[in-house]
């Protein structure tokens, strides 16, 4: 007698690395197995998972509703890489009776304080601009910007969670002096990192770098919004490696136009992948990185071990 096999649909494998860190031998053996490296999105992305009983999420790059759960009938099991996933409706998926399990994060933390720092220095010292390569070999420009050491600057974290003190501690390490703010920062929390807590208007009017640090909440949606904006000072430069509803992109856009901001860095955004017509992409003084913040070795890894692990015991 001839049994129907499972199938198990991975989604948004854009690196590969669960394609090329998970052993597939034994699982294809028991399933039907579908690897998805590109985004899919409408008709291909309810196509692919109409007939899903399992269902594998890289991260938060596919929101999985109410609505695209009731397309499912058959999913009985979904897998989501990294501790939590904000963007799945927990609630619908349980009562559909969908059985919901995580991965570790692996060091995602570290990662994140890594490209952090280098989307600051990038910016700072503009190596888009000035890197040279077999097209782009002029030595130096008239147009070269000349920046300043970070020796003696202010920078200013929105947030001192983990990230966000890790992130200080390089500052300090460079001659920074960091202050921060955060909905429940209180000096006594901050001292202790070396940090001053300090009023949100003074952050943003008296840094020269701003990171922001924040898991996002209804009460810090936008909360970089244009008037926000307006206080910054009109050199400084503005990070965002955190979540994108942390900042009212529209604004944040015409702030770039109008010079009002000297700069931003920003690897995480309202639609990803990012829109090819998206205006944030013909500013000059725009640093963009494709969310790549966790996107390491390690954190791939850690994310097929505990993958291959979950789809054993659901075939078992």
């Amino acid at each position: 007698m001839n049994t129907v096999r499972p199938k198990i649909v991975v989604l948004d494998d854009w690196e590969n690395a669960l394609r090329d860190h998970v052993d597939w031998t034994t699982i294809r053996s028991h399933a039907q197995v579908s690897i998805n490296n590109k985004s899919l999105r409408g008709n291909e992305l309810t196509k692919a998972l109409s007939d899903a009983n399992v269902l594998v999420l890289l991260r938060e790059r596919t929101a999985v509703d109410a609505t695209l759960i009731q397309m499912m009938p058959s999913l009985r099991f979904i897998i989501c890489t990294g501790a939590h996933n904000r963007t799945l409706d927990i609630e619908a998926a349980k009562a559909a009776g969908i059985q919901v399990a995580y991965t570790r994060g692996g060091p995602s933390k570290a990662n994140t304080t890594e490209l952090t720092w280098a989307l600051i220095l990038a910016a700072k010292h503009r190596l888009t601009d000035i890197a040279l390569t077999a097209v782009h070999s002029t030595w130096r420009s008239p147009e070269t910007v000349l920046s300043n050491v970070l020796e003696g600057q202010r920078l200013g974290l929105i947030g001192l969670g983990e990230i966000g003190q890790r992130v200080a501690a390089v500052g300090k390490a460079f001659g920074m002096e960091v202050v921060a703010w955060s909905p429940h920062l209180t000096p006594e929390r901050a001292q202790p990192h070396g940090v001053a807590a300090v009023s949100l208007e003074d952050l943003l009017s008296t840094s020269d770098i701003v990171s922001l640090h924040l898991v996002p909440s209804p009460a810090t949606r936008h909360l970089i919004n244009a008037e926000r904006l307006k206080l910054m000072k009109k050199d400084s430069t503005l990070v965002n490696t955190s979540r994108a509803e942390l900042i009212d992109t529209a604004a944040l856009t015409q702030a770039l136009q109008s010079r009002a901001i000297g700069m931003c860095a920003l690897d995480v955004f309202d639609t990803e992948p990012i829109l090819p017509d998206h205006p944030l992409l013909s500013l000059s003084n725009a640093l963009l990185t494709p969310h790549h913040g966790f996107v390491c070795k390690e954190v791939m890894t850690t994310f097929a071990m505990d993958v291959e692990k979950h789809l054993h015991g659901y075939l078992k």
